[in-house]
């Protein structure tokens, strides 16, 4: 394909605006795809109480703006208390049972494998 010399500029901001819009989807896509696998891992991954495991089945992820935010949806005020140990009314301390940062480590790692791989297509 011969561009002529006067439109070089025109077709080179075409293909910028192209390649912008391609991997803005790319990046949406990509992120979309983490935090469901981030959701479900955490869905496996955390406590379980002897009476149903409530807690774990409450991760979900949710769209603010333009970012995907992993989080329980009823039992948010839980998660620091489990993830960071806490202390007891009678004295004493409860461990933490570390569950969240094992999956968002993880998740950081996926997204930026899987973002490399779809951008270098």
């Amino acid at each position: 394909m011969a561009i002529n010399v006067n439109d070089l500029a025109a077709e080179i901001n075409r293909q910028l605006s192209l390649y912008a819009r391609q991997t803005e989807e790319t990046v949406e896509m990509t992120a979309e795809k983490v935090a469901s696998d981030g959701v479900e891992l955490l869905k496996a991954n955390s406590p379980k109480s002897p009476g149903g495991g409530d807690y774990a089945k409450s991760w979900d992820k949710k769209k603010v703006g333009k970012k995907l935010v992993v989080h329980n949806k009823k039992h948010y005020r839980l998660t620091h208390l489990l993830e960071k140990g806490h202390a007891k009314v009678g004295g004493g301390r409860v461990p933490a049972r570390v569950h969240i940062k094992p999956v968002e480590t993880k998740m950081i790692n996926n997204f930026e494998e899987e973002l490399r791989g779809g951008l270098s297509r």
